[in-house]
C-alpha cells in the first residue's frame, strides 16, 4: 500500500508577470521524485511529482498551487513522515533545469542541470551556460527490469554522455535565446510552441514532460552552437557586443556524414548568426539596441564526400539527380518564411581546378537556381553571386577582406538591420510580454512604413540611417525602429573557414551601420586597422574555431585572420598543417560515433527492443538508404527528415508586413509547386509579401562553356537571353588576386555535366586552343572595364545590374 501523502488540493492563485522558475531541489521517496522548483525572486514555489514505481513509462504530476517558502517546508516534512516507514524524503541535488527524459530499452531516464555559469545578458535577461550536469534513471531499483543493466543499455547510455552538454550549449530562463531580437520584440509566441524551433536542440528530450504538463516551467530550451558577449567602448561611449551562432537541429551531424540537403529541403551545418549591439545608457535614458543576422549552410543539393582514411580529400559526388531541384526550392522557400526577401547567396566555393572537385557543385549549383528562378517573377528573384575566395586569398588578406567588405555593404543595403529603442521602464520582463512593438501605434506605423518603403527604394534604410547620425541619441529623442527584412546566405563547400571569413566581413560592415544607426559614431565605416575591427575578428575567429570543432573536428584555418594580423607566416603555415591532420583524424575515426550520439540526442533514432541496435546500422547519409532491410530503412529516414519542414512553427515574425510566410512556389509562373501535403495553409496574395530576387535564367552548364567562348548573346531553348557580361570570368572588385590556369577553368566546366555526375565526374584533359583564347580575352575585357584611366578599380556595369536586378555574377 503506497503511504504518500498527497499533495493538497488548492486553486492556483493569478501567476506573477515573471513565471520563470530558475532553482530547484530534487527529493526522492521509495515511491515518487518530487522536485521544488522557485523563482529568482523567491516570491512564489512549485511542486512537480515524477512516479519511480513503473518500471518503463513516464507518469509526471505538476501541482497547480504555488507556495510560500514556509508552505513548502510543511509540505516536505509531512512527506517525510507519511514514509518514514520506507525511508523517508531525501534529499538528492540541486539542480537549475529539466533537460529532458531519455529511454533507451530498459528505464526512463531524467537529465538536469546541476552546475551552471553565466555568460551574458540581453535586455537584462541572463544567458546560461551548462558546468556540470546529471542522468538518472527514473524508477526506483527494485522495479528495474533486467534491460536498464544490459550491455545494449549500458552502450547507449555511454553513447549520449558522449554529447557534451558543458561545451556550447546555452540557455536563458526568460529570453528566448533560440530566436532573433527582431524576432523576440515582434513575435508574441511564447510557451511549448517555441521548443519546436529548429534551433532547440532538447526539443524530443523535451517532448514527453511538455505534452504532459502543457507548459515549459520545468525545462530550459538548450541552443548549440556559440554565445559570446564582450564590452567594447567608442570615443569613450560603452557598449555591449554579443555574438549568437545558433546550429540547426535538422540534419545536423558531421562533415563527411552530413553533406548537402535532405529530401525536405534542410541542409546540413545550417547556422544563424546574430550580432546584437546594446549602448551601456544612463540611468533614466532610453536603451538602444541593435542586430544584424547572417546564415551559413550546406549547398542545397544532394551530394556527398565518402569518409576515407587514406584520402584526406576525398572525391565529391553527386548522389542523386534531382530533375526539378525541390528539395533545393523548399530550402529557399523555408529562409523566406524565416528571413523575408531578398535571400542574397554567396557562394565562395572554387571555379577552376585540375580535377573538378568543387566546380561539379559550383556549376550544378547554378542550374538549380536558373531552374528554380523559371518559375519565379522577376520580383522575387535570388541574388546569387560566385565569388573565389581561394583565388582572391593568394593575394593580400587585406584585399580579401576588402573585397569582401564590398560585398557586405551591398548586401546590408538590401536587407537592412534591426534597431529600436528600449524605454527604461519598461524592464526585461516586460520585453518579452507579447509583442513590444504592438503596444506602441506610432510603432506599428514605423514597421508597417519600414518594410513597405523597403520594397520602394533599397538605399532607403541607409539613408535613415546616414539621417540619424547627429547628437539627437544624447537628447534621448524616439527615434524610428528599423528592421532586417531578408539575408545574406554565406557557403563553401564545408561552410566553415571560407564561410567565416566573408561572414566576419559582413559583421564588420554591419557593426559600422549599428553603430552609427546609435548615434555612437558619425561614420558607419570601420577600417580594418581600427581597434574595433581587431576586437570583432577576435570574436569571430573564435566563433569560427567552435564551429568547426562542432562540426569538422578541429579548429577553423585561420590563414586570413593570421596574415591580418602580422603573425609569423611560418607559424601560420605549422598551425593550418597540424588543424589539418587533426580534422582528418577526426573525420576517419571519431565522427561515426559522434554521428551516432547526436541521433540519439536529437531522437533521430530511438533504440527498440528486437530491432538492430545504432551501431548494427550503415552509414545515415541519403545515398545509403535502404541498403539493408526495411526496418533499417525507416531508422535513417528519420534521422534524414524528422518532421516537415513546412510544418515547422518557427515562422518569422508575426506581424502580416514582417512575416514571410508564402513559398516560393506560390507565385511561380507554372512552375512545380514543391509543397508537401501537410504545409500549412498560406496566403498567396503579393501584395501580402515580396520575396527573394534572382536573375533571368542562365545557361546550363555546357551552354556557359559556350558562353564564354563568345561575346555575342544567345538564347537556350527557353528562348531567355544571356549575355557573356552576365558569367564575369575576372577579379571583379580585386585585382590582386592571381588567377587560375584558363585552359583549367575551361576543361573543368567543359567536362562537368549535370546528366553524368551521379556516377562522379569525368575529367577530359583535352583543351582546345580556342577555349583557352576566349576566356582570356573575355578576363581580359572584364578587367579593362573594371579599371578606369588612373586604374582604380570601379564596379562593372555587371555588378550594378546585379545589384540593382539581381544578376548572377561568377567571379
Amino acid at each position: 500500500m503506497n503511504s504518500e501523502t498527497e499533495l493538497p488540493d488548492r486553486l492556483e492563485p493569478e501567476q506573477p508577470n515573471s513565471c520563470f522558475l530558475q532553482k530547484f531541489k530534487l527529493y526522492e521517496t521509495r515511491s515518487n521524485f518530487y522536485m521544488i522548483g522557485r523563482d529568482k525572486s523567491r516570491t512564489f514555489w512549485r511542486v512537480l511529482k515524477i512516479d519511480r514505481l513503473d518500471p518503463s513509462e513516464l507518469n509526471i504530476l505538476e501541482d497547480p498551487a504555488t507556495y510560500s517558502d514556509d508552505e513548502c517546508y510543511d509540505l516536505l516534512k509531512r512527506i517525510h513522515e507519511g514514509n518514514k516507514s520506507m525511508g523517508g524524503l531525501k534529499f538528492i541535488t540541486i539542480c537549475y533545469g529539466i533537460v529532458g527524459f531519455v529511454k533507451f530499452l530498459g528505464p526512463y531516464y531524467m537529465l538536469i542541470i546541476t552546475k551552471r555559469r553565466k555568460m551574458g545578458a540581453i535586455c537584462g535577461h541572463t544567458i546560461y551556460a551548462i558546468s556540470k550536469s546529471e542522468m538518472i534513471p527514473v524508477p526506483n531499483p527494485a522495479v528495474r527490469s533486467k534491460l536498464a543493466n544490459s550491455k545494449n543499455e549500458n552502450r547507449y547510455k555511454k553513447l549520449l554522455c558522449t554529447v557534451d552538454l558543458t561545451k556550447d550549449f546555452f540557455f536563458s530562463y526568460s529570453y528566448h535565446v533560440m530566436s532573433s531580437l527582431q524576432k523576440n520584440l515582434c513575435d508574441n509566441k511564447r510557451g511549448p510552441i517555441l521548443y519546436e524551433k529548429m534551433f532547440v536542440w532538447n526539443e524530443y528530450l523535451t517532448r514527453g514532460i511538455r505534452n504532459s504538463l502543457k507548459n515549459t516551467l520545468w525545462t530550459v530550451a538548450l541552443v548549440y552552437g556559440f554565445f559570446k558577449q564582450v564590452n567594447l567602448s567608442v570615443s569613450g561611449r560603452d557598449f555591449k557586443l554579443t555574438l549568437i551562432a545558433r546550429r540547426s537541429r535538422h540534419f545536423a551531424g558531421t562533415r563527411y556524414l552530413k553533406r548537402g540537403v535532405n529530401e525536405k529541403g534542410r541542409v546540413a551545418n545550417d547556422v544563424e548568426t546574430e550580432q546584437i549591439v546594446i549602448e551601456d545608457a544612463a540611468g533614466g535614458s532610453p536603451v538602444q539596441i541593435s542586430s544584424i543576422v547572417q546564415n551559413r549552410g550546406s549547398i542545397p543539393l544532394f551530394w556527398s564526400q565518402e569518409t576515407s582514411r587514406l584520402n584526406i580529400k576525398p572525391d565529391i559526388i553527386l548522389s542523386r539527380k534531382d530533375h526539378n531541384y525541390e528539395a533545393t526550392r523548399l530550402h529557399f522557400e523555408n529562409l523566406v518564411r524565416r528571413y523575408g526577401d531578398p535571400i542574397i547567396i554567396l557562394n565562395l566555393i572554387k571555379k577552376c581546378e585540375k580535377k573538378p572537385r568543387e566546380t561539379i557543385l559550383r556549376a550544378e549549383f547554378a542550374n538549380a537556381i536558373t531552374y528554380i528562378n523559371k518559375s519565379l517573377t522577376d520580383a522575387s528573384r535570388l541574388r546569387f553571386l560566385h565569388w573565389d575566395l581561394h583565388k582572391h586569398a593568394r593575394g593580400k588578406a587585406t584585399n580579401v577582406l576588402t573585397d569582401l567588405g564590398r560585398v557586405a555593404t551591398f548586401a546590408l543595403g538590401l536587407t537592412g538591420i534591426f534597431y529600436c529603442q528600449v524605454t527604461p521602464n519598461l524592464g526585461p520582463e516586460g520585453l518579452l510580454k507579447g509583442s513590444f512593438f504592438e503596444k506602441n501605434d506610432d510603432s506599428g506605423k514605423c514597421l508597417q512604413h519600414s518594410c513597405s518603403r523597403k520594397d520602394e527604394d533599397d538605399d532607403s534604410l541607409e539613408t535613415e540611417i546616414s539621417n540619424g547620425s547627429d547628437d539627437a541619441s544624447r537628447n534621448y529623442d524616439v527615434r524610428s525602429p528599423m528592421f532586417q527584412k531578408g539575408v545574406l546566405r554565406t557557403n563553401c563547400i564545408d561552410c566553415l573557414d571560407r564561410t567565416n571569413v566573408a561572414q566576419y566581413a559582413y559583421g564588420l560592415v554591419g557593426l559600422g551601420h549599428q553603430l552609427h544607426a546609435l548615434g555612437i559614431t558619425e561614420s558607419p565605416d570601420i577600417d580594418l586597422d581600427n581597434p574595433l575591427a581587431e576586437d570583432l575578428m577576435r570574436v569571430y575567429e573564435a566563433m569560427g574555431d567552435t564551429l568547426a570543432l562542432q562540426y569538422g573536428g578541429s579548429a577553423a584555418h585561420n590563414k586570413i585572420f593570421s596574415e591580418t594580423r602580422g603573425q609569423w607566416k611560418a607559424a601560420t603555415q605549422s598551425q593550418e598543417f597540424f588543424r589539418t591532420l587533426q580534422r582528418f583524424y577526426s573525420n576517419a575515426y571519431m565522427d561515426a560515433e559522434k554521428q551516432d550520439a547526436i541521433n540519439v540526442f536529437l531522437g533521430h533514432y530511438q533504440p527498440l527492443q528486437g530491432k538492430p541496435a545504432l551501431w548494427e546500422l550503415d552509414s545515415d547519409q541519403h545515398y545509403n538508404v535502404g541498403r539493408r532491410n526495411d526496418n533499417v530503412r525507416s531508422f535513417i529516414k528519420r534521422s534524414l527528415s524528422d518532421g516537415h519542414m513546412l510544418s515547422e512553427s518557427d515562422s518569422p515574425i508575426a506581424s502580416t508586413d514582417v512575416g514571410h510566410n508564402q513559398p516560393l512556389s506560390e507565385i511561380a509562373q507554372g512552375g512545380s509547386k514543391g509543397i508537401s501535403e501537410s504545409a500549412p495553409a498560406i496566403p498567396t496574395c503579393e501584395s501580402e509579401i515580396s520575396y527573394c530576387r534572382f536573375t533571368s535564367p542562365v545557361p546550363s552548364v555546357m551552354q556557359e562553356d559556350q558562353c564564354l567562348q563568345s561575346d555575342n548573346s544567345f538564347y537556350d531553348e527557353h528562348d531567355y537571353d544571356c549575355n557573356f557580361s552576365n558569367f564575369l570570368n575576372s577579379d571583379w572588385l580585386s585585382s590582386s588576386g592571381n588567377s587560375c590556369e584558363e585552359e583549367t577553368y575551361g576543361r573543368s566546366f567543359a567536362s562537368v555535366s549535370s546528366e553524368n555526375l551521379v556516377n562522379g565526374p569525368k575529367v577530359e584533359t583535352s583543351t582546345s586552343v580556342s577555349e583557352s583564347g576566349s576566356t582570356k580575352k573575355g578576363k581580359e575585357q572584364c578587367e579593362s572595364e573594371l579599371s578606369d584611366d588612373n586604374g582604380i578599380l570601379q564596379y562593372s556595369k555587371s555588378f550594378m545590374n546585379w545589384v540593382d536586378n539581381g544578376e548572377l555574377l561568377f567571379l
